[in-house]
Order: structure tokens, then C-alpha cells, then sequence
């Protein structure tokens, strides 16, 4: 049975070391939920503070209506996967996924019929007579799958579980665990520093930095509208531009103005409609490349590299910053080296922000923060 997971100013530190200062966030029953941050940001911390392997200094953690900061590890009904597959060298496929069975006093034909399902959920069966040592990475890793899911875990907890796999493997295996995810309807928690990972298996990201939580949305929200410069840079690659907005009043109409060139854009908040510096993302792949130097940004190719379906240039603008732009491959030849340019962009497809990069000043973002505080965790239903 799957659960709701609610956390409340969770504090974690390590002797004067603040690595989570306080965050909360609640994860939906049966929602795959990602933890993404760079190396060090606390999710892995977090992860482990839900499974009962860390201390919690404070804060509130919540499966449904109970309060686990107290259980033990072991009576939190959790089914967990780590990097480093944790398969028992010694034991065949099939003694590794019925292990966490047998310790549950099941009859043989209920760890039996357990057994036999989830090796067959991922796609292992054909190997259940094996020792690990004759498996592949990624089959390996399906093992621990079935071992973490044929307990019927209330929520499954996975910690970084594709990483130590080559490129090919980890594409074919977060298909796997989305598909396996889906159908079992399991809530969990997965925690990757792979923007491509998390984008393509979740239902939800939280974006993490410094133990703290930047942004939490669709993998679609978060990407197309960033909360600040970080989530915009973090997440896929971004140009970020120093820039002017300046609001016409007698028009009412907002513009963008970088390097003297000014660009009519429609979706500015309200409460931000005033002159003020700004930052602009604009993502490589939003900016137009012209020929005729007079249309746009004035700027210079220093570099072009084809890549089939792209083309990926290197661009220096006049004021010496240097952006980089795809452009889907023409049958004619790439742009050459030295040739000026100018560059326009698509003005629905920007994010500006103010000048510390640190608030969108765009209508649309989606930012599923929880800014509630232990006081109100009861009328959460908890």
C-alpha cells in the first residue's frame, strides 16, 4: 500500500555543520518524486533521513497520518535500492529477491507466487537460477529492484541506482523503473544529480541547492519556466544575459533590451512592470542566428561543430560574452568561422529575472514550495 509523505522543517546537521537548515515538501501516494542537486546539496541526506538511516535534529516526517521520526529503520515498511546494487554475492537471483520475504514469515507459496511475479515485472526471470557474478550491471540492478518491491513497500527509495551503469544501460533501465513504477503504483523517492534522469522519469522534481529547495514542479514546468537563475542553469543549458527591462506606460508594453537592442515580450507580472536591470535565460536552442547583421544582437561565430540532427555554434556577442546556440542542421553548408551575425530569439520561450538572478518576473511559474510550518501539519490531514 502506497502513502503520502509529508515532511516539515526537517533539520539535519553534522556537529556545527548545517547541511538541511529547513525544509519540508510533501511527495503524493503512487507519484515518482525526484531529489536532483549537484554532488552535496543534501538529497542523498534527506533520502536517508526517510528511511530512518539518519538522525533527524528537527522537523516532523509523516507516512500518511503517522509520525515516523521515531520508528525504527526496519518497522518503516520501505523497499530501497542503492547505487552500488547491494546484491548478496552468494545467494541466485531468485534467493536474493525472496530474502526480504523470508524474514517475514510468509508461507513458501506466498514467497513463492511473490517471487515469481516480480522477477517477471523485471524482466529477470530467465536468470533466477544465476549468481550475481554472471549478470550485468544493469541486471543487477533489477534484482535489487524485485528484492526493494516484492515486499510490498509503502514507499520505494532509490539513491542514485543508476550511476554506476554506462550510458546505453542507464537509458534502457530508467524505462524500466518508469514502466515498473507505474504499474506497481508504489510511491518513491529517487534521488539523482542527472538532469536528463530526472526529466524523463518524474512525475515531480524538487530542485535542490545548499539543503535547499529552489523549485518543485513537472519536469516540463520546471524546464520551460525556472524559479530563479540556478534551476535555469541547473536544469538543461542556458545563456544567461545581463540586460534592461523597460515598460512603456503610455503603451503598456514591456520590453527586453540587451546591448541597445530592445524586444517586445508579454507575459510580464504585473507587480514587476517597472524599469529595472534584470537577467535573462535564454536556452541555446531559442535564439535564431540571421545573416544580415541589422536584425538583431550584433555577434561573431568562433566556432561550429555538426552533430547531425544540431548544429552547435560558439557565438561572441559585442560586449565579449560568449553564448552558445543549436540550430537543427540545413542541407546547406554551417555558418563559417568569423562570419558577423545577428541573433533574435523567441521572445515566448525566455525567462527573465530580477538583477540576483533570485525571482522570476514572469507570469506561469509553477512553484509547488511548501511554506507551511509544523503548526499547520495537522490541518494538512496529518
Amino acid at each position: 500500500m502506497s502513502v503520502n509523505i509529508k515532511i516539515r522543517n526537517a533539520l539535519k546537521r553534522y556537529g556545527d555543520v548545517v547541511v538541511i537548515p529547513n525544509l519540508s515538501l510533501d511527495v503524493k501516494k503512487g507519484e515518482l518524486f525526484t531529489l536532483l542537486g549537484p554532488s552535496g546539496c543534501g538529497k542523498t541526506t534527506l533520502l536517508r533521513m526517510i528511511a530512518g538511516f539518519n538522525t533527524i535534529e528537527g522537523g516532523d516526517f509523516y507516512f500518511d497520518n503517522q509520525k515516523i521520526n521515531n520508528i525504527d529503520p526496519a518497522k518503516r515498511n520501505i523497499g530501497m535500492v542503492f547505487q552500488n546494487y547491494a546484491v548478496f554475492p552468494h545467494l541466485t537471483v531468485r534467493k536474493n529477491v525472496e530474502f526480504g520475504l523470508k524474514n517475514r514469515n510468509l508461507s513458501k507459496s506466498e514467497v513463492d507466487k511473490r517471487t515469481n511475479e516480480f522477477l517477471k515485472l523485471t524482466h529477470i526471470k530467465q536468470f533466477a537460477e544465476r549468481l550475481p557474478e554472471r549478470l550485468s550491471g544493469g541486471q543487477q540492478q533489477r534484482v535489487a529492484l524485485a528484492r526493494a518491491l516484492c515486499i510490498h513497500p509503502n514507499v520505494l527509495l532509490m539513491d542514485e541506482p543508476l550511476s554506476n551503469l554506462d550510458a546505453k544501460l542507464r537509458v534502457e533501465m530508467r524505462d524500466i523503473i518508469k514502466d515498473i513504477q507505474k504499474t506497481v503504483g508504489i510511491t518513491t523517492v529517487y534521488v539523482t544529480h542527472d538532469q536528463e534522469e530526472a526529466m524523463s522519469i518524474s512525475d515531480k522534481i524538487a530542485v535542490m541547492n545548499e539543503g535547499v529547495i529552489q523549485h518543485i514542479g513537472t519536469p516540463q514546468s520546471i524546464y520551460q519556466r525556472p524559479a530563479n537563475i540556478f534551476v535555469a542553469t541547473f536544469i538543461g543549458r542556458s545563456n544567461i544575459l545581463d540586460g534592461k527591462l523597460v515598460i512603456d506606460k503610455k503603451e503598456g508594453k514591456s520590453y527586453v533590451e540587451i546591448n541597445d537592442k530592445k524586444f517586445q515580450i508579454y507575459n510580464v507580472n504585473d507587480k514587476f512592470k517597472y524599469d529595472q536591470p534584470i537577467k535573462i535565460s535564454i536556452r541555446p536552442e531559442d535564439f535564431i542566428i540571421h545573416k544580415d547583421v541589422n536584425k538583431g544582437i550584433k555577434a561573431m561565430v568562433d566556432d561550429s561543430v555538426f552533430l547531425g540532427v544540431n548544429t552547435h555554434y560558439s557565438i561572441s556577442l559585442e560586449d565579449g560574452l560568449k553564448i552558445e546556440i543549436t540550430q537543427e542542421s540545413v542541407l546547406d553548408k554551417k555558418i563559417k568561422e568569423d562570419t558577423k551575425v545577428s541573433l533574435t530569439f523567441k521572445e515566448d520561450k525566455i525567462n527573465i529575472f530580477n538583477e540576483e538572478g533570485s525571482i522570476a518576473l514572469l507570469n506561469g511559474v509553477e512553484n509547488d514550495l511548501v511554506t507551511e510550518t509544523n503548526s499547520n501539519v495537522k490541518d494538512l490531514g496529518c
